[in-house]
């Protein structure tokens, strides 16, 4: 059976770093869908129904009455969002799907790798598990080019301050020698990864972001760390 698209109307517009905005979706009247924290939606201009474009959600499961996605200026669909969207425009939204989810189990941690607008899933996944009060350990390393394209770094940092099993730590790849930045400088690499596991047999490792960091990611983990397949789930984005 076909997925029913729906028309809606931009709520909010967030800027969230100078490349990326974050787009609220207001449900319409009777929409009412059972998804998944870690789903994306699709979506299309009314018109340009021909173009269609996949979004992770960067709310979760437990947000009701919206959807957030959390787009960068990329390609004709990211720029056009990025640039020209505003409280008001409508778009098409086919409903949410995909397999990228949080496994929220007893004494499973996750470690969870990001770089760049690949971070926008686990937003959810941090956000459900600290709404429902879960004792899932999550760490999230992520990697940036500079200290100034941390999405979602203010509530990153209130949601380590509320929840005492969720880990944040941010890598810059390219941070300017003359701007302060404490935080480490560097791709994500196996010594990183490896300082922040607690149990490797049981742990959930995501990787979401461009083919190029996914690939990597699964490198070092698959074969420097020994993880294996069935413990790894990725998302790449172009």
């Amino acid at each position: 059976m076909a997925k029913p698209i729906a028309e809606m109307e931009v709520e909010r517009v967030t800027i969230e770093v100078p490349d990326t905005k974050t787009i609220r979706l207001k449900w319409p009247p009777g929409y009412d869908i059972d998804f998944k924290t870690g789903q994306f939606i699709t979506l299309f201009w009314p018109d340009a129904p021909e173009y269609k474009r996949a979004y992770s959600l960067s709310s979760c499961a437990l947000d009701r009455g919206f959807y957030d996605i959390s787009v960068q200026r990329d390609g004709k669909m990211g720029t056009r969002l990025v640039d020209w969207i505003k409280p008001g425009d409508r778009l098409r939204v086919i409903p949410p799907t995909g397999r990228f989810l949080p496994v929220f189990e007893p004494g499973r941690p996750l470690l969870c790798l990001a770089g760049g607008s690949g971070v926008t899933p686990f937003r959810g996944f941090v956000r459900e598990a600290t709404r429902r009060g879960l004792d899932t350990s999550i760490t999230l390393l992520y990697s940036v080019r500079t200290s100034q394209d941390i999405i979602f770094r203010h509530e990153f940092e209130q949601l380590a301050a509320a929840n005492p099993h969720f880990v944040f730590r941010v890598t810059a790849t390219r941070q300017p020698a003359p701007e302060p930045w404490p935080g480490r400088v560097g791709r994500i690499a196996t010594a990183w990864i490896a300082e922040h596991l607690t149990d490797l047999p049981r742990t959930v490792f995501y990787a979401c972001g461009s083919n190029a960091f996914v690939e990597s990611a699964e490198r070092i983990l698959q074969q420097e760390l020994g993880v294996g397949k069935e413990q790894l789930r990725t998302e790449k984005w172009g």
